[in-house]
C-alpha cells in the first residue's frame, strides 16, 4: 500500500486501494474507468451531482462545545448539534468509508505561508479528488513527505442519515463540523460546492481570530502592483469582471488580508457555466478544457455542452485550475488592495451604476450585503426579492458579521482604500421593465475605477440613498448614471427606490447595538 503520512489517524477499517494526491491524467483515467461521468469536446470531463446542484445550508452543523461555542454565531447560519449526534454520523461516514478504495487529497487553503492550513480530503468517488485537485492549492512532492493535516473532511456522499429525526436534523443530508477535532463529515450529497465552501467556512473561522480578514470575494492586480477586491454574491458578476486579461487574477472566490497584503485561499476557480458565450466570457470559456470539471450541464451529440440549458439547474458550474487563466498570479498573492468594489445585481433597477462610497456608508453595504433575485429563478417569485447576505458571504460566516465588518473598517482606514458599489443589475426600471446592464457599461464603470479616472469627473449625490455617483463617465451612457433619469416613469422610481430603501433599513435593525450604529450611513426616509 502506498505510503500516506497520518493514514491510521482516518480511524477507517480495512482500507484496500489508496489513490494519493494522483495526477491529473490519473484522476480522468479513474473517472473514466468507473463511469463517473463523459469527457466533452473540449476535453473537460462532466458529472452530474444527482439531486442536489448546489448547497443544503439547512443541513450544515456545527458541534455546539467549548471553547468554539463562544466564538460561533448560532442561528439561522450556524445550526448547532451536540457532540453525541456528530460521534454517532461519524461512524455512519467511517463505515461508508471503509473496505473501499478511497482517494486521498492533501493540500492547503491558503497562499500566505504565515496563514495557511493544510487540508486533508478522503472520498471514495475520483471526480471529487479532482475537484479538490482544482480548487485548492497544490502540494509538490517535497510538501507531501512531511504533510500533516490541519483539517480532515471525510465524503460520504453515498451514504445517509435514517435516524436524522432522533438526531433533531434537518434531513438525511448532513455536512457537520467539529472545530476541537478538526473533522467535517459530509453524507448524502454530492455536489462539490459543499467541499470548497466547507473549508472556506472553516477559514472564516481560524483567521479572524487570528486579526486576519476572510473574505468571499475575487481580487487581481494591476501592472503597477495595484490590488483590488470584488465582493459580490453568486450571480453578481464577481468572477467574469474580476477575470481581465488587463490584470493579473489572484482568485476568483476565497481570499485573506493579513499584515502583508492580500492572498487567495484557493488554486482555482468554480466558475458558474449557465448562459456562457466565448465572445462574453472568453477567459472562463477558454479555461474549460482538459482537467476542467463540468457540473450538471447537459451534453449533446459529439460531448459538445449547451451552456444555455438549464433544464438540469441554473447553478450549472466547472472548476478549473487557475493556470488555466491565461493571466493569473503564480504565488497566488499580493499587497494591499487600494481599491474595492461591491457588486449587487440590483433587480429591483434603483441603485446607480457606479457609486463612491465613504468609510463609513462602505461598513454599511458590507454588513448589508445585497443584491436581488428576479422573477422565474424560483418558483412563487413574481417580482424582484431582495436578498441581504452580510459580508456577501453570510452563509459561510461562522463567527458574527459584525466581527469581519470591523476588521474591513480598520483595514479600509489604515491602507487609505477607495470602496465603490457596482450594480450589475438591471437599470431603466425594475426586472421585466428595464434591461441589464451591459457587461461593457459595467466594464467601463469597473476600468474607470481601477485606473482612478472616475475621480476626474463631477459627482452629485442621490437622495434617500446618499449615494456619490459620477455625472459623466467614458464609456457609459450619462442617461443611467443617475437611475432615476433612465426611467420613463420617475414616480414610479421613486415609489420602487422608497421600497427598496425601506428594505435595507429592516433588514439592517439588527446590526444596530449600543457600541455600533451605521445605520446612519445607509438609505433614510
Amino acid at each position: 500500500m502506498l505510503k500516506v503520512n497520518g493514514l491510521e489517524d482516518l480511524d477507517l477499517k480495512n482500507i484496500k486501494k489508496v489513490y494519493h494526491n494522483l495526477s491529473y491524467e490519473e484522476l480522468f483515467e479513474h473517472e473514466v474507468a468507473n463511469k463517473e461521468g463523459q469527457e466533452t469536446s473540449s476535453g473537460a470531463y462532466t458529472v452530474d451531482t444527482g439531486i442536489f446542484t448546489g448547497r443544503s445550508p439547512k443541513d450544515k452543523y456545527f458541534v455546539d462545545q467549548e471553547p468554539s461555542s463562544k466564538y460561533i454565531s448560532w442561528g439561522a447560519i450556524n445550526h448547532p448539534t451536540s457532540k453525541e449526534v456528530f460521534d454517532d454520523l461519524f461512524v455512519l461516514a467511517k463505515e461508508q468509508l471503509s473496505n473501499k478504495d478511497l482517494y486521498i487529497m492533501d493540500a492547503y487553503a491558503g497562499a500566505s505561508l504565515d496563514s495557511r492550513k493544510s487540508i486533508r480530503v478522503v472520498s471514495e468517488v475520483a471526480w471529487q479528488a479532482h475537484f479538490v485537485k482544482n480548487m485548492f492549492i497544490r502540494p509538490d512532492e517535497k510538501d507531501l513527505e512531511n504533510f500533516k493535516p490541519d483539517f480532515t473532511l471525510y465524503v460520504a456522499c453515498k451514504t445517509v442519515d435514517k435516524e436524522y429525526k432522533k438526531h433533531s436534523l434537518n434531513s438525511d443530508v448532513f455536512v457537520v463540523f467539529n472545530v476541537e477535532e478538526n473533522i467535517a463529515v459530509i453524507g448524502g450529497t454530492w455536489y462539490g460546492g459543499e467541499i470548497k465552501k466547507g473549508v472556506f467556512s472553516m477559514m472564516n473561522y481560524w483567521l479572524p481570530l487570528e486579526g486576519k480578514l476572510s473574505m468571499h470575494c475575487s481580487a487581481n492586480v494591476g501592472t503597477k502592483g495595484d490590488t483590488a477586491l470584488f465582493f459580490g454574491l453568486s450571480g453578481t458578476g464577481k468572477t467574469t469582471l474580476s477575470t481581465d486579461p488587463k490584470r493579473q487574477l489572484i482568485g476568483d472566490d476565497e481570499h485573506g488580508w493579513d499584515d502583508h497584503g492580500i492572498f487567495n485561499f484557493e488554486g482555482g476557480c468554480y466558475a458558474k457555466c449557465i448562459n456562457l458565450k466565448a465572445q462574453n466570457e472568453p477567459e472562463i470559456f477558454n479555461a474549460i478544457k482538459r482537467d476542467a470539471l463540468l457540473e450538471n450541464v447537459v451534453v449533446g451529440a459529439n460531448g459538445v455542452v449547451d451552456y444555455d440549458d438549464g433544464s438540469k439547474t441554473e447553478n450549472t458550474r466547472v472548476s478549473y485550475p487557475i493556470y488555466h487563466i491565461e493571466n493569473y498570479k503564480e504565488d497566488s498573492k499580493a499587497g494591499h488592495p487600494e481599491k474595492i468594489i461591491f457588486l449587487s445585481a440590483d433587480a429591483f433597477g434603483v441603485l446607480p451604476p457606479v457609486s463612491k462610497l465613504t468609510k463609513e456608508q462602505a461598513m454599511y453595504y458590507f454588513m448589508s450585503g445585497y443584491t436581488a433575485k428576479v422573477a422565474g429563478t424560483e418558483r412563487g417569485i413574481t417580482e424582484p426579492v431582495a436578498t441581504f447576505s452580510s459580508c456577501f458571504g453570510e452563509a459561510f460566516l461562522p463567527l458574527h458579521p459584525t466581527v469581519y465588518a470591523k476588521l474591513l473598517g480598520e483595514k479600509i482606514e489604515k491602507h487609505s482604500v477607495e470602496v465603490y458599489l457596482v450594480n450589475t443589475g438591471w437599470s431603466g426600471g425594475a426586472y421585466g421593465v428595464g434591461s441589464r446592464m451591459s457587461i461593457k457599461a459595467t466594464r467601463a464603470c469597473i476600468n474607470a475605477v481601477l485606473d482612478g479616472s472616475i475621480n476626474d469627473n463631477d459627482f452629485e449625490k442621490l437622495p434617500v440613498f446618499d449615494l456619490s455617483v459620477p455625472k459623466t463617465l467614458s464609456g457609459v451612457d450619462s442617461n443611467i448614471l443617475n437611475p432615476r433619469n433612465s426611467w420613463e416613469d420617475k414616480e414610479d422610481y421613486d415609489k420602487t427606490r422608497d421600497k427598496l430603501a425601506n428594505m435595507f433599513i429592516d433588514n439592517f435593525k439588527k446590526y444596530i447595538t449600543n457600541d455600533s450604529d451605521f445605520s446612519k450611513y445607509g438609505p433614510k426616509l
